[in-house]
Formats: C-alpha cells, structure tokens, sequence
C-alpha cells in the first residue's frame, strides 16, 4: 500500500467513515473500541497520508430531478496526447459527465452520464459528443435498474 501501515483500528476506522462519514470521534471511537482522541489521531494520519481524500454527502438522483443515467463508450478517430487532452476538456465542460475511464476493449472511453431526462441527454449527444472533431463513434445504454451500488471501497475491519 505505497509504505501506509494500516492495522485493524485503522481499517476499522476506515470502514466506519465510508458508512457514515458525519461520524464524531466519539461515536467513531465507539464503533471501533478506541478512545475518542486515538481516533481523532488516526483520522488526521489518514487524511495527512492521502488514505482519506475527503468526506461528501451521498444524494439522490430521482430526489433532484435526475431521472436518466446512461453508460456511454466512445471511440476517437486517432490518439495522441492532444488529442485525449482535448477530449477531457469536452468532458470537464459536462458536469452531466459524473465520471470518465480511459479503457481497453471495444471503446476507448467510458462515461457515467446523469441527466434530467431523455432529452437532456439526447443534446448532450448530439450537440457536445459527437460533433467532436475526434470522436467517430458514441454508443450508450440507459440504465434501467439498479441492482447494486457499492459505494466506498471493500477494506475489512468492520
């Protein structure tokens, strides 16, 4: 793990924060049987060491108004360091755009979309995606259902 030694506390710790990340150093030290100032100290470690990056609140989509959300592979014509770097900038300009992977495989990027609606998603599409110089191919599926959503990572210790 790049040096960071983690122990059982600490996992521990780790595994109650991405539950609830609002957790005081007393409650968090209850879930893990430490003292509220031990997990105080363990969480500035892990914050310092990079092990946390930061906290957020989970939201929900249909709540705000997000009734779509689609995976979309994209091919570009050509590749070159320009070229990707062009295309992320497209991306970053989309906030619809929740998270983009370089991949191998059929595409060459894939996107988790949000949008309001059918409509929405269809202008993001075909007014910012496709009329990119590079881009020759999108292809999306419009998640119907959700069967499972992991948030956080699989760290033992609670």
């Amino acid at each position: 793990m790049h040096g960071i030694s983690l122990d059982r506390y600490d996992l521990a710790i780790l595994s109650a924060l991405q539950k609830n990340s609002a957790l005081t150093n007393s409650e968090l030290g209850e879930h893990v049987s430490l003292s509220p100032s031990q997990c105080s100290r363990r969480k500035a470690r892990l914050e310092a060491e990079g092990v946390i990056k930061g906290y957020s609140a989970r939201l929900d989509a249909s709540s705000l108004g997000f009734g779509l959300r689609a995976i979309t592979r994209v091919n570009l014509k050509a590749h070159g360091e320009s070229m990707d770097d062009d295309f992320v900038a497209l991306l970053t300009k989309h906030a619809m755009v929740r998270e983009a992977y370089s991949v191998s495989g059929d595409a060459d990027y894939v996107l988790h979309v949000i949008a309001k609606d059918l409509t929405e998603f269809s202008d993001f599409i075909h007014h910012h995606l496709l009329p990119h110089p590079n881009v020759t191919q999108v292809r999306s599926e419009i998640i119907l259902r959700s069967m499972k959503e992991e948030q956080g990572l699989p760290v033992s210790g609670g």
